[in-house]
């Protein structure tokens, strides 16, 4: 495997994304984190952040244990909390369509929070097919599939501490 962002660009781009975050958000914030790979992403992200801030948890499904979007999204877990009037951020993990983003996106909107904005990790460049609107980018990557640092592959390769791309 190769390393693609070490841990430590990681480590410091969230600190930039998380500076820009409380710039624009300064009276208070509420996360939606998509499950699973976010959780890495936003962990850390919110521990760079001052003030208050709330979280959930939505889970959706393209990949399977597929290298390759299958497609169809999938809505496993939804809310636990309303987030109607709340300044809310999405925090994703990978862009690669845009189709699973634009669905949630879609769902949040109908919710009526005050306002909607979406962090991600990676983006990858060129594949959005869906009209999407993304704020906070930590990193734009060629189409390559990898792994780490939330990501993964059959459940696998989570844990690990950069990103890597998975060689076939």
């Amino acid at each position: 495997m190769q390393t693609l962002i070490s841990k430590n660009k990681i480590s410091e781009r969230i600190s930039v994304l998380a500076r820009e975050i409380h710039q624009d958000h300064k009276n208070g914030l509420h996360f939606v984190c998509l499950l699973k790979g976010g959780v890495l992403f936003l962990a850390d992200l919110i521990r760079a952040l001052p003030g208050q801030l709330t979280l959930d948890f939505m889970a959706v499904s393209s990949y399977g244990n597929n290298l390759s979007s299958t497609g169809e999204i999938k809505l496993l877990k939804d809310l636990d909390i309303s987030i109607n009037g709340k300044s809310v951020v999405i925090v994703e993990d990978i862009v690669d369509s845009g189709a699973t983003l634009a669905y949630v996106q879609k769902i949040l909107l109908e919710r009526e929070p005050k306002s909607l904005r979406t962090a991600c990790l990676l983006r990858k460049k060129n594949k959005h097919r869906s009209p999407i609107e993304i704020n906070y980018v930590g990193f734009d990557i060629e189409d390559q599939f990898v792994v780490g640092y939330g990501l993964d592959y059959a459940e696998h390769y989570r844990n690990l501490p950069f990103i890597g791309i998975i060689k076939n």
